[in-house]
């Protein structure tokens, strides 16, 4: 059995090939969306470690980012962590965040 083809009642004017027209632009926007997207994006340098220590290591980066490590010094092994993972460096004995650093909390 044919399909009947859809009509707009409202401006009473056959919308199939308006429809299909409009999906095709859909379906070539949304691949070049995809194609734009690096398919190898890097994972986050708190990717390797378990959950509880990502935890306590992120929010060591967020009061070092703020420089609240007066009020809550972050403790040395997680400060030895985050020197090897390149995310911060010692300045004048205060840690400081890296371009690395910054990324890992955007």
């Amino acid at each position: 059995m044919a399909e009947p083809s859809q009509i707009n009642p409202i401006a009473t004017e056959d919308t199939t090939a308006n429809d299909a027209a409009v999906m095709a632009t859909a379906t070539t926007e949304d691949e070049r969306e995809y194609e734009a997207t690096p398919t190898n994006q890097p994972l986050s340098p708190l990717a390797g470690i378990d959950l509880d220590t990502a935890i306590r290591v992120r929010w060591a980066l967020r009061d070092i980012k703020a420089k609240r490590t007066k009020l809550t010094p972050a403790k040395p092994n997680d400060l030895k962590t985050l020197i090897e993972m390149g995310l911060i460096e010692m300045r004048d004995d205060v840690p400081v965040l890296t371009n690395e650093g910054h990324r890992a909390l955007d």
